[in-house]
């Protein structure tokens, strides 16, 4: 009789760790061919368990698409504005706001896949959105002004688009950003640029 609390405690291990591993599995594969291309068979797959054994912890492909997303965003969080505590002046916010931007694209690799397959649940849509809104609002607070035409042009030089296209070049998110916060602080520096649309 005093062994069970021991085995009922080891089964609530192991499940924990399956389901981790079905997680860690979820991730990869959104990584690699997005969220519409991924089955719950892909899934159990790739972290060697039956497809029931998936189900048994994620109901539905919404279920864990929540949970990777998670799973993600404990890997590489948004970025608020104590990105910018003791930042020196413009240059080195813009600099700062670009690899955080770059940083978490690189280490959540299916972002870009999130944004094109966001029609798939509606918690993509949302995600979407709320990254796109912290963006353009870190690029008003980079820049020390009100969200206009000129914080949509840095928030949208570091998109994920701008981030993927780098790192096909061979570029790390480091490097990317240095080149892009270059860019950006250039185009800043010489004085505002063609009249933009609001």
């Amino acid at each position: 009789m005093a062994r069970r609390p021991y085995k009922q405690k080891r089964r609530a291990e192991a499940a924990e760790e399956t389901r981790r591993r079905i997680v860690r599995a979820t991730f990869e594969l959104h990584g690699e061919r997005g969220i519409a291309a991924t089955t719950m068979k892909d899934i159990a797959e790739r972290a060697d368990v039956s497809v029931g054994t998936v189900y048994h912890h994620f109901p539905t492909y919404s279920d864990a698409i929540k949970a990777c997303g998670a799973y993600s965003m404990s890997l590489a969080p948004l970025p608020d504005e104590t990105l910018f505590d003791g930042a020196s002046g413009r240059a080195e916010r813009i600099a700062r706001l670009v690899l955080a931007c770059f940083d978490a694209y690189e280490k959540i690799g299916a972002f870009d896949w999130v944004r094109r397959d966001s029609h798939v649940d509606p918690l993509l849509a949302a995600v979407v959105e709320e990254e796109e809104n912290t963006r353009q609002s870190l690029a008003a607070l980079a820049l020390g002004s009100r969200r206009n035409a000129r914080t949509r042009h840095v928030a949208a030089m570091c998109d994920v688009g701008v981030f993927t296209a780098f790192a096909r070049a061979g570029l790390s998110a480091q490097q990317a950003a240095s080149v892009v916060a270059e860019m950006i602080n250039a185009w800043l520096a010489a004085g505002d640029p063609p009249a933009a649309k609001n």
